[in-house]
């Protein structure tokens, strides 16, 4: 990465920040995802002893000695390594399209498309750059949601119930892989569609059917279809790491200025 490649990175995350409607949603989406509905779960849980029966399903899935102790810090492990990690995984996707929509898109509301393409960087380079400017916004927002959501979690816990619950390998899996790898898919759709659309909301529809297998997995859950483990993620994680190889691999070429500038 140059210093011309940089100098439009930053541009374009001043832009986004400057953008009060796309800024907000990056805030706003996090703050519910990891914020609001983690600390409704663990209230209902720890304070409302009929949830239980919520999560029978889950409950019956884990191995038998899983299942031994106190039943409340068992199913507040469940919405922290099982439930959690699922839900997580749309900020990521959220906060990356939402860059990646504004890239070329952006570049063609404030008629400096043109401009753009007649900077010393070339269409790779750009591309690059568009791409490198949604993936740091994307794991900088997932990466203060996540510890933001573990402070607030674990204060929680240890107030309603005296005690705290760690992570489990899930989350390392979680934020070293399948965040930056979903991360990188989203932006790659997102980028290309962003190059052929007119509109912000147009290109950022283009990574909403990332969106439907995260709740099929939600859903998977709460009706014992299926147990999200780290095997399970480790083996999603290593797919999607391959789709977005190949995505961004094969971006570019796909393009040239004439197709740009339509």
């Amino acid at each position: 990465m140059n210093k011309r490649q940089l100098a439009l990175i930053k541009k374009d995350i001043r832009s986004i920040t400057s953008n009060k409607q796309a800024f907000m949603v990056i805030l706003i989406v996090p703050l519910a995802l990891t914020i609001v509905l983690p600390s409704i779960l663990v209230i209902v849980t720890a304070l409302v002893p009929d949830s239980a029966s919520d999560f029978q399903a889950l409950l019956d899935m884990l191995p038998i000695t899983a299942q031994e102790g106190d039943q409340v810090q068992i199913i507040l492990g469940l919405v922290l390594n099982k439930i959690m990690p699922v839900f997580f995984l749309l900020i990521p996707i959220m906060a990356s399209s939402v860059m990646a929509a504004s890239s070329f898109v952006g570049e063609k509301e404030k008629n400096t498309l043109e401009t753009l393409l007649y900077s010393p960087l070339s269409l790779k380079q750009l591309f690059q750059a568009k791409i490198l400017a949604g993936f740091s916004v994307g794991m900088i927002v997932s990466f203060i949601s996540f510890v933001a959501m573990m402070i607030v979690l674990q204060i929680e816990m240890l107030i309603l119930t005296g005690a705290v619950i760690l992570p489990d390998i899930s989350w390392l899996i979680i934020m070293l892989l399948i965040a930056p790898s979903i991360s990188l898919v989203s932006i790659g759709i997102t980028v290309r569609g962003s190059a052929k659309s007119q509109t912000m909301e147009e290109a950022q529809q283009r990574a909403v059917f990332l969106v439907f297998p995260i709740i099929g997995l939600v859903v998977g859950q709460f009706t014992g279809i299926i147990l999200v483990n780290s095997w399970l993620l480790l083996g999603i994680g290593m797919v999607l790491a391959l789709i977005a190889a190949l995505i961004i691999k094969n971006i570019v070429g796909k393009f040239t200025y004439e197709k740009l500038l339509k």
